[in-house]
């Protein structure tokens, strides 16, 4: 490791993240060094229109792993439209928005994709672009900076 990289904190392979413009307070994120953007798992999805300035869009996020009762809706401005290759080498094209991140005592603007990631295990992935220049990965700890929360996230839906 080199001595500039040795004064940056570790994070482990998965955190609790906080995304607090997305009312989104905890949410575990796959730390993933292997994916240059990060991804939010995103459903009902809808792009609009905001009276002509800006697009925006609109989305349900499902902030708790295997439990898709609970949802919290969210709005966020897109930054931009671009292709992305999944882990599998399915393109598709999705929209980016760029989000302040809390992990630990670590504040930041990130940017990430939002795509439906139903069938993979984490609801969000941390790519390697937020995490430049800020954290070395310890690939065999797990939650080095965030704390499992004591309760699960309240949802906004009206179920």
């Amino acid at each position: 490791m080199s001595s500039e990289n040795s004064q940056l904190p570790a994070v482990g392979w998965r955190e609790w993240v906080s995304l607090p413009s997305l009312g989104l307070p905890k949410i575990k994120a796959k730390v993933d060094t292997g994916a240059r953007t990060s991804a939010l798992h995103t459903f009902d999805l809808e792009m609009y229109d905001d009276k002509g300035e800006n697009d925006r869009v609109r989305f349900k996020v499902h902030p708790i792993q295997n439990n898709t009762e609970v949802f919290i809706e969210c709005d966020a401005k897109v930054v931009k439209l671009r292709s992305v290759r999944d882990s599998g080498g399915h393109e598709e094209f999705r929209p980016f928005i760029q989000v302040p991140i809390i992990l630990g005592n670590h504040r930041w603007e990130i940017e990430m994709s939002l795509t439906n990631r139903d069938n993979m295990k984490f609801r969000m992935l941390l790519g390697r672009t937020a995490l430049v220049n800020r954290f070395v990965v310890n690939s065999g700890k797990s939650y080095l900076l965030g704390h499992r929360p004591s309760s699960p996230s309240k949802s906004k839906n009206a179920s």
